[in-house]
């Protein structure tokens, strides 16, 4: 009996063991956000299928006044993929000469990670896995992206109480913003850039001010339109921030903080004036009051990328919690 007791104490040793091993293992991940590590044989690379990766993984980001990538691509063959190269937070592996399949593992090699692995025996079975779970592998990595933007922005906070007073709503942004504008329920939030600007605005609207239905966008760029007329004005007399006409916005329906709400994303335009740029709204759903809570995001960058200061921006939306 003696004995038995000894092996189970071993074995439980042992897995503690093995256990802290692994946590010394998994070390902190790294990289820039939306830079994707593709991990894949140069020939595989160079021919059909390095085609397939640029076509789904650089399609461009929808809604931005310049072309850009989802994700900016970093390749590199198997056979030198160690050491601080597996560390990387978004991983993309191509293996050929397995059973055909598609896997989302997670912490494979550092914390936090997402691993997709994609194997065939063919060039055309690896094509076409990529093809069919494009949109699911794309959502993963997003997803781990949103997180790690997410964790950065609560390093340092800003104090959220005003919102909490004036509209009933936590939103984590940090203390690089500042208030430029309180007006009763309407919150201005903006970041100084280099080259511009990155600006919030949270604000309510009553429920039936966006109807369901096919009138839902006409009502979003009417409220938009009629909040930047009042609330944010432009560089000379007469100007103020509009939807531009010119490009029709892109609604979808989703859920914020476990609610029912509008994602729209479009081209915010300056009336009067020539000044444009990609923003992102959501009206989020809120029965018990009565209302849409809104909050948008949008940036003032000419001539630069703005792919991660939209995504910075919608991190920062998603946080927000309606008390």
């Amino acid at each position: 009996m003696k004995n038995i007791y000894a092996i189970a104490l071993s074995l439980l040793v042992l897995t503690s063991c093995n256990n802290n091993k692994d946590q010394r293992i998994l070390t902190a991940s790294s990289g820039n956000i939306n830079t994707l590590l593709v991990v894949v044989d140069n020939l595989l690379w160079d021919d059909s299928v390095g085609e397939t990766i640029r076509n789904v993984f650089t399609a461009p980001v929808p809604a931005l006044t310049q072309e850009e990538p989802l994700f900016s691509l970093s390749q590199m063959p198997s056979s030198v993929f160690d050491g601080f190269a597996t560390k990387n937070r978004i991983i993309l592996k191509i293996e050929k000469g397995g059973e055909a399949g598609m896997s989302i593992l997670h912490e494979v090699y550092a914390r936090p990670q997402t691993v997709v692995v994609v194997s065939g025996k063919t060039d055309q079975e690896i094509n076409d896995l990529l093809e069919a779970h494009g949109e699911e592998i794309i959502a993963a990595f997003k997803a781990e992206e949103l997180k790690e933007n997410q964790r950065r922005i609560q390093i340092s906070l800003m104090d959220d109480t005003p919102l909490q007073k004036a509209l009933g709503v936590k939103l984590n942004f940090q203390t690089a913003y500042r208030y430029a504008k309180q007006d009763k329920d309407f919150f201005w939030i903006r970041k100084d850039i280099p080259t511009g600007t990155m600006d919030l605005m949270v604000y309510e609207v009553p429920l039936d001010y966006i109807r369901n239905g096919d009138s839902t966008i006409l009502d979003i760029i009417r409220m938009r339109d009629s909040i930047g007329e009042v609330h944010i004005p432009g560089p000379v007399e007469g100007s103020y921030l509009i939807t531009d006409g010119a490009y029709t916005p892109y609604l979808h329906e989703t859920t914020i903080d476990g609610r029912p709400a509008y994602e729209t994303k479009g081209i915010w335009d300056v009336k009067n004036a020539f000044m444009a740029g990609p923003f992102i709204n959501y009206a989020i759903e809120d029965k018990p009051n009565n209302r849409y809570v809104v909050i948008e995001g949008y940036v003032f960058a000419p001539s630069v990328e703005k792919r991660n200061n939209i995504f910075e921006l919608e991190s920062i939306i998603k946080s927000i919690k309606i008390l």
